[in-house]
């Protein structure tokens, strides 16, 4: 446990580094890494509907990783969809990730896909996993004790106000998230502050396919808290916001949208 508890304040540390000074600030707080990550967010965020609130409650955080998230995400995929150790090659082909990388998580949940890319990188590499939920990030600390890397660090903060300074990371993944987000298109904007140029991006969210929702979508947003977006209104977002080479790939109700920021965005 000792070794365990001494990986995961290395992460932490090395984690600090790359906070605005702001954000540094408040992680000098003792309290800040009291419940094994660091807490830079304080109060609560306003909920976006049913679908985030479940985030935040003690059961999905506790069958997340092995249940939950797979059997949505089949759900939504399809049965000819990739799974999820597809999904994590997915995610690491369009981050490209290589030893000495610096890489976040947007909306880590509880660091399945953060642990995957702390091993990619190397103990040269950072892997940093961002959440606003407490029980997502209490259930990740449980499981990066058990893998003992210090390359990784959790932090609890608010994706549309990413803490980081500018430039900072090789690799940003946010994967099943950005539809949840009350500000998705503030969210890619700080996600491309974060990346230092040429940066790649590997995102998946919801997508509306052809003669698929159209009357029912308004009804579904506002119901669940979930945006349903257009099939070219995340491609165009990041092209728009200077990342090049985008690609996306089709999987039901789901897109995996990548690119690399260009060298004179």
């Amino acid at each position: 446990m000792a070794t365990a508890q001494r990986a995961s304040a290395e992460g932490i540390r090395r984690a600090r580094e790359l906070l605005t000074a702001d954000a540094a600030a408040r992680a000098s707080d003792p309290e800040a890494t009291a419940a094994g990550y660091l807490d830079l967010l304080g109060g609560e965020l306003e909920s976006t509907g049913a679908a985030q609130d479940l985030m935040t409650t003690r059961l999905v955080p506790a069958i997340y990783e092995r249940y939950w998230r797979p059997a949505l995400a089949r759900a939504v995929k399809g049965v000819t969809g990739p799974g999820m150790a597809e999904e994590v090659r997915i995610a690491r082909l369009l981050l490209g990730l290589g030893p000495g990388d610096l890489v976040l998580d947007v909306a880590c949940g509880p660091g399945n896909f953060t642990r995957e890319f702390a091993r990619a990188v190397g103990d040269g590499g950072l892997a940093v996993g961002i959440d606003a939920s407490r029980t997502m990030l209490a259930r990740g600390v449980a499981e990066l004790e058990a893998a003992s890397l210090a390359n990784l660090a959790l932090i609890r903060g608010d994706a549309t106000q990413l803490p980081f300074a500018d430039g900072v990371f090789d690799g940003l993944c946010c994967f099943a998230a950005l539809h949840l987000f009350a500000d998705p298109f503030a969210a890619l904007d700080e996600m491309r502050r974060v990346l230092g140029v040429g940066g790649r991006i590997a995102i998946m969210t919801s997508v509306r396919r052809q003669l698929t929702l159209p009357p029912l979508k308004p009804l579904i947003e506002r119901a669940s808290g979930m945006r349903v977006f257009e099939s070219d209104e995340i491609v165009a977002a990041l092209q728009e916001r200077g990342f090049e080479n985008v690609r996306q790939r089709l999987a039901g109700m789901v897109q995996f949208v990548g690119g690399r920021l260009a060298t004179n965005a």
